[in-house]
């Protein structure tokens, strides 16, 4: 498997990467066995039908973060996939932004997508830029932008652009179910995913949500040969909270109680499904945050994401020691 990779650090603010508590938990998330970190960095637009991407420079990312973070992943000799990100402040989902088609052939200019499209392209050519001087060796162009993907010229012309100034991989992350409806995955090196497919949808049970996985399989599988390039889940992940299997993707409901065989079983099939799959190139785990809790007792008592210092960490640790 070509990716044992995990996201680090999407709740990251200004300086958190840098900081004594952020090292601390990046050295844990190195322990785990991961080739691979995702670091996204995260910057802003007020609605999902805003043309302005913003910067926050109380909260996101700086430049340095993100130099010293991709230096220590290569110092443990773990590769980096740069990953730039749009959020709405109005907390509508990224695949939410979209505007109207506008046909140029009656005369009508395509004005808003040509001013989101201007900015979308100059927040990402500078972050390109920026990974291409740092030496990281992949950049996700997108990340569930399922609202844009029909726009096809201008997703070719910002690739075009971005394959003059940075040499590394390209990944495009679509979202779970609309792998088929990107037309121009040729542009790309990677066929990416977010891949929060509802396997345990018909119970947390290891035979049903194997069954499951299998039909997720084989569909990508199809992809895969139309594009003849690998799938990669550049995001995956399951609460640790009873029913997350069957939903995944989700990250509201904190009253669920706490169940980390539900987790490891998620990781586990997953795992075992896709790991001997030719046409797979593997997966980054969403999410090590980037502040880590050190005892169990919280471990215990945390149903997020994480999965330090419970049953799918020992889990992801076996895989990717054999893999």
């Amino acid at each position: 498997m070509e990716f044992k990779g995990f996201t680090y650090g999407y709740d990251g603010n200004h300086g958190e990467w840098r900081s004594e508590e952020g090292i601390r938990s990046q050295e844990l998330l190195y322990k785990t066995g991961v080739n691979w970190v995702c670091l996204c960095v995260v910057l802003n637009q007020s609605d999902a039908v805003s043309t302005d991407i913003s910067f926050d420079f109380k909260q996101s990312n700086t430049d340095r973060d993100v130099m010293a973070a991709i230096k220590r992943a290569h110092d443990h000799g773990v590769k980096v996939c740069l990953k730039p990100m749009v959020n709405c402040l109005d907390a509508t989902w990224r695949a939410r932004i979209d505007f109207p088609d506008l046909d140029p052939e009656e005369g009508e200019e395509d004005i808003y997508w040509n001013k989101w499209f201007d900015a979308y392209s100059g927040f990402m050519k500078y972050y390109a830029e920026l990974g291409q001087e740092c030496g990281a060796e992949m950049l996700c162009v997108g990340c569930e932008m399922c609202g844009t993907e029909r726009k096809e010229k201008h997703w070719r012309k910002l690739l075009t652009e971005i394959r003059d100034m940075y040499k590394g991989k390209l990944i495009y992350n679509t979202n779970h179910g609309h792998e088929g409806d990107v037309k121009w995955f040729d542009m790309v090196d990677y066929v990416g995913t977010s891949a929060y497919f509802p396997v345990g949808k018909d119970g947390a049970v290891k035979d049903k949500m194997m069954a499951n996985w299998e039909k997720v399989s084989k569909e990508l599988e199809v992809i895969s040969k139309q594009w003849n390039k690998k799938i990669v889940f550049i995001e995956i992940g399951c609460r640790s909270a009873d029913t997350c299997s069957s939903m995944p993707w989700d990250f509201s409901h904190k009253d669920l109680p706490y169940n980390q065989d539900e987790q490891a079983m998620f990781y586990d099939t997953c795992l075992e499904t896709f790991s001997g799959k030719d046409w797979f190139g593997g997966m980054f785990w969403w999410d090590w945050s980037t502040f880590i809790y050190d005892d169990e007792e919280t471990a215990s008592r945390d149903v997020g994401f994480n999965i330090h210092l419970k049953k799918a960490e020992k889990v992801l640790k076996d895989w990717y020691a054999k893999l």
